[in-house]
């Protein structure tokens, strides 16, 4: 799925140098390496504030506690994501609503959203929470509106979307805050977990600080409860030289999305969607809109079974996400069950992530759909 060693190479040099600074200043916590990379993040996304944290996790945590988000209050979101989109919300003591997605990007739907906001649950609601799922910008300008005229809080879960946009505007930059994932796999990604809010809001900024350093702000005086989630000196120095190529590699990532296009289409797999019959399914980009690929997820009626059978060839792929997060176990509290979310169920049967990654080769593009095509036929 992944040969990250593909990457390190041509920049190991840059990142030794990067560490080595780090060791000789022992910043360890925060300080110089992290600021440059705070001040050069935000000014690739064009927003105002760039605040780097511990995790993608305490990255979405932040951003909704820092808009006030918490006990009494709702916030809605996908069923069809990682488990932190929900778990954060719990975090903050608020309550999470789930609507439907769309079928054809994976992302929220904002008519299934606005049928939750008129329902018995949506009194209480108080942020709309879309998640950038597989590196493509969740519908912005129907969002927008939403937030507009119901007064809520919009938060940006761009975990997988570093570079992403919506009509020209960076993925970061649309809502009131935003939670970006730096975790190992990412488009940009550390050597260890890394997360990063932003926003153009000076005081939601200044709170977003505060919280991540125990409520603190000055050092040893606790304003409020708040938690331990700093960036590391290493992650921000790691970060920072990679920050340079990510535009790079996400121009490849599109290259290599085109080229799977094509190799489905000449093998006459590729089938109208969004749903399968015999072919697969392929993901695809929004009009007007930049998608950074961080997963090539196609669909497939005999998804487990294909899955399988690339298995035994050794050709990776991944489910994301094999059980919807209103059916997990951990969740079950929130008073949905099977059914509620049809099409966030049927994505759960069908999906596949293939292998993607900047330096995907174009041999080993056309093995993997070579073997598709063989399975079947």
């Amino acid at each position: 799925m992944l040969d990250l060693s593909r990457q390190y190479r041509p920049i190991h040099q840059e990142l030794l140098e990067a560490i080595g600074h780090v060791l000789e200043t022992q910043q360890f916590i925060l300080g110089e390496p992290v600021a440059v990379f705070e001040r050069a993040a935000a000014g690739q996304l064009g927003v105002s504030h760039a605040i780097g944290c511990s995790s993608g996790t305490d990255a979405l945590w932040l951003a909704l506690a820092a808009a006030g988000i918490g006990p009494g209050a709702a916030v809605i979101t996908t069923p069809f994501s990682f488990f932190a989109s929900c778990s954060a919300i719990l975090r903050t003591g608020a309550t999470p609503l789930l609507a439907d997605i769309e079928p054809g990007t994976f992302n929220l739907d904002p008519t299934a959203v606005e049928t939750a906001l008129d329902g018995p649950r949506g009194g209480s609601l108080r942020a709309i929470l879309p998640v950038h799922l597989y590196g493509q910008c969740a519908d912005w300008t129907a969002f927008g509106r939403l937030g507009r005229d119901r007064g809520l809080k919009l938060i940006e879960d761009a975990a997988q979307a570093w570079g992403a946009e919506w009509q020209g505007a960076p993925a970061g930059s649309l809502g009131d805050m935003a939670a970006f994932s730096f975790y190992p796999t990412k488009n940009l990604s550390a050597a260890g977990d890394a997360g990063m809010v932003t926003t153009n809001s000076d005081d939601l900024a200044e709170r977003a600080r505060m919280l991540r350093q125990h409520g603190m702000r000055r050092r040893y005086y606790h304003d409020e409860v708040g938690w331990n989630t700093r960036l590391d000196g290493f992650q921000g120095a790691i970060l920072n030289v990679k920050l340079k190529y990510i535009a790079g590699w996400n121009q490849a990532r599109r290259a290599v999305a085109l080229r799977y296009h094509e190799l489905f289409a000449a093998a006459g797999l590729a089938e109208g969607g969004p749903y399968p019959k015999q072919g697969v399914v392929l993901p695809h980009e929004v009009p007007g809109c930049r998608h950074v690929w961080h997963q090539y997820v196609i669909r497939s009626a005999r998804r487990d079974e294909l899955r399988e059978f690339l298995s035994a060839r050794k050709i990776g792929s991944e489910i994301y996400y094999p059980v919807p997060l209103h059916l997990q176990e951990a969740l079950k509290g929130l008073g949905y069950g099977a059914g509620d979310f049809p099409e966030s169920e049927r994505a759960a049967r069908e999906v596949l992530a293939l292998p993607i990654f900047p330096e995907l080769r174009e041999d080993e593009q056309q093995t993997v759909v070579a073997a598709i095509a063989e399975f079947l036929s």
